[in-house]
């Protein structure tokens, strides 16, 4: 079957769009939300993230996320260490998720999918995209963080035209029903292709 990458930056609606393609039947994975599980599920992965942060990353067997976050938003080389611990451990759950999925395409929802060459694994992927303010106005909303806060974390993301460049689809994401809209013409477009194509991932 085929894999559809599909990542924005924070506060794009990734998510959001990801349940509108979820809402269609197609299966969906989301990376970071099997990262967190992972990093208190695994305790391979505890070892090493305590080794990386010291005692204080973990709180018994869940992880300070807080703690995590504090220390590699403004360190790229930690941020990086982090990430070649976690995202091994990711693909490898993605692989026991995806040998249980018989639909044409699944979605595969990761926020630095480009960054890390994920999107290389994948037959297409999508990239959801933002205004900046509404962005920053949505994370505010949700996690009550402050613009310098946000900020940083966006810094640690590419911006939105070096990711344009490798996608292969683009959905703008600034009115929920426009974005259903675009949700529906990707999905008729990958399902044509994924009955039709003989690459399967």
């Amino acid at each position: 079957m085929m894999v559809v990458g599909l990542t924005g930056g924070i506060g794009s609606g990734k998510t959001t769009v990801a349940g509108f393609f979820k809402d269609k039947g197609i299966p969906v994975y989301i990376a970071d939300d099997a990262g967190k599980r992972l990093m208190g599920d695994s305790e391979e992965i505890r070892e090493k993230v305590i080794d990386l942060f010291g005692e204080s990353a973990y709180n018994g067997s869940q992880p300070e996320r807080k703690y995590i976050a504090s220390k590699v938003f403004n360190d790229a080389e930690l941020l990086s260490k982090l990430n070649k611990i976690i995202h091994p451990a990711v693909e490898d759950d993605f692989q026991k998720w995806l040998g249980k999925q018989s639909s044409v395409y699944v979605i595969y929802e990761a926020a630095i999918l480009f960054e890390t060459g994920g999107y290389k694994k994948c037959d297409l992927s999508i990239l959801v995209t933002a205004p900046k303010n509404l962005r920053i106005q949505r994370l505010q909303k949700r996690d009550d963080s402050s613009r310098d806060e946000i900020q940083q974390r966006m810094n640690n993301q590419w911006d939105d035209e070096k990711k344009s460049e490798l996608a292969d689809f683009i959905i703008f994401n600034d009115d929920l029903e426009q974005t259903k809209l675009q949700v529906k013409h990707i999905h008729d477009k990958i399902l044509k292709a994924g009955k039709n194509s003989q690459k399967f991932c």
